[in-house]
């Protein structure tokens, strides 16, 4: 449907798309934390990877052939398919550490470590205000990690760096999108990552594994493949300004799913930091929508 009567409609699942990969990706956290409890971390990511690999490939292979494979820039793929294959890696190491819901504020986090790499790395201007949501949202963190407290100090620096790692990836994908196509990306990234674990599973692998772990693993895959899906219908049928405040939402599932299978909720320290990264982070959107209005306008 296309014109005024659809984009209401549009719009309405554009979001709907969008707190529905929220809540997959809670699944997929609770479940990943459960299954690193009891089972070798490498061979979860593993799973992770092949399935999501094996499942883009399937459904857009027979659609797009070779030119599937076409690109410009072969050693970007490579770099960008390793940033996030240590993104992943590093959220897997995080979630052994920490609760769940702490774990996606932390990654909410994303959108500021972005602007402070377009500042350094992309000579983007950056205003006062902007400096001083950064610092709420790196402060917010600070409140949930609580170094010295939940977490040990060698371990505490571990989210930030899984934010920056992302961050970074997410530059280079604004980057790369210029050319290439985002198919050739998602497809790129997918075996990247799912060849570096190949190799580093080797000496992880193991069958001691029950059936309730194998169906886990199932899980894992189906929540993280069908939430980056759901997640690119969302951006596709919205505005990004109108998409990434439901994204928050994430917060919320996550939250109940450390409730409901850890019976774990946030200390005060902890909300009153999710509060700062949420508030700091929805200003931050508000000022982009409203520098893109006054851009348009002159």
């Amino acid at each position: 449907m296309s014109g005024p009567a659809g984009q209401p409609a549009a719009l309405r699942s554009g979001v709907a798309f969008a707190v529905m990969a929220m809540a997959c990706f809670a699944v997929m956290d609770v479940t990943n934390k459960v299954l690193v409890a009891g089972m070798p971390l490498l061979m979860a990511l593993w799973f992770r990877y092949i399935f999501q690999a094996a499942a883009t490939t399937l459904a857009i292979l027979p659609r797009r052939g070779w030119a599937l494979f076409h690109t410009q820039q072969p050693w970007r793929h490579l770099l960008r398919g390793v940033l996030l294959f240590l993104c992943s890696l590093l959220a897997f190491i995080n979630l052994q550490h920490m609760p769940v819901a702490e774990f996606t504020a932390i990654g909410m986090l994303t959108p500021l470590a972005v602007t402070v790499l377009a500042r350094f790395f992309l000579q983007e201007h950056v205003s006062p205000l902007r400096w001083v949501l950064i610092l709420g949202g790196m402060s917010g963190a600070l409140l949930i990690v609580k170094p010295g407290t939940q977490m040990s100090l060698s371990t505490a620096w571990l989210p930030l760096l899984m934010v920056m790692v992302y961050a970074s990836f997410q530059v280079l994908t604004s980057l790369m999108a210029r050319t290439e196509e985002p198919v050739t990306l998602h497809f790129y990234t997918g075996w990247i990552g799912t060849a570096i674990a190949s190799v580093l599973v080797l000496g992880w692998w193991t069958t001691d594994l029950s059936v309730s772990q194998w169906a886990m693993l199932l899980v894992l895959g189906v929540a993280g493949t069908l939430g980056h899906y759901l997640l690119i219908l969302a951006f596709a049928r919205a505005p990004a300004s109108s998409v990434t405040p439901f994204l928050y939402t994430g917060i919320a599932f996550a939250s109940f799913g450390g409730w409901l299978v850890f019976t774990h909720i946030p200390d005060s320290l902890a909300l009153l930091g999710m509060l700062l990264i949420v508030g700091c982070g929805l200003l931050a959107g508000w000022l982009n929508v409203r520098e893109q209005r006054i851009g348009t306008s002159h």
